[in-house]
């Protein structure tokens, strides 16, 4: 996995996957795949899936021409509520693009460790051929 700023400033990490390095076909069922791990894991609750690249369709908005298909998998982590600030860091989300030879899975990082080592964890995983 990679961690870069994106636009100079959100911290993201992103996993390139090569089609041949798993198992998984399609974005729906890479989004299937995350809501059982979201919904197996104690105190975290999934909200939906988001098609974004059929959004940005219906009104004929710009997707780069190698997106196939673009999905968001909503979710949160939230354990405590320290702060209103907080509130602006969740839900989490899990994007997953399918450029048609491999899929980016990326993620905003989250200001909480447990909930980083959970989606990096999950991410890794979805290389399931050896």
């Amino acid at each position: 996995m990679k961690q870069l700023h994106f636009q100079q400033k959100y911290p993201i990490s992103v996993a390139e996957i090569a089609k041949s390095e798993t198992s998984y076909t399609n974005v729906a069922e890479m989004a299937e795949y995350f809501r059982q791990k979201i919904d197996a894991t104690d105190k975290v609750a999934f909200i939906g899936t988001f098609d974004h690249h059929a959004h940005t369709n219906s009104f004929a908005g710009e997707i780069a021409s190698d997106i196939v298909a673009a999905t968001n998998v909503i979710f949160c982590f939230g354990h405590a509520i320290p702060n209103p600030q907080v509130l602006a860091v969740r839900p989490r989300s899990i994007g997953i693009a399918d450029l048609g030879d491999h899929f980016v899975v990326s993620y905003m990082d989250a200001p909480m460790k447990p909930a980083n080592d959970a989606m990096q964890a999950w991410t890794l995983a979805l290389r399931n051929k050896a």
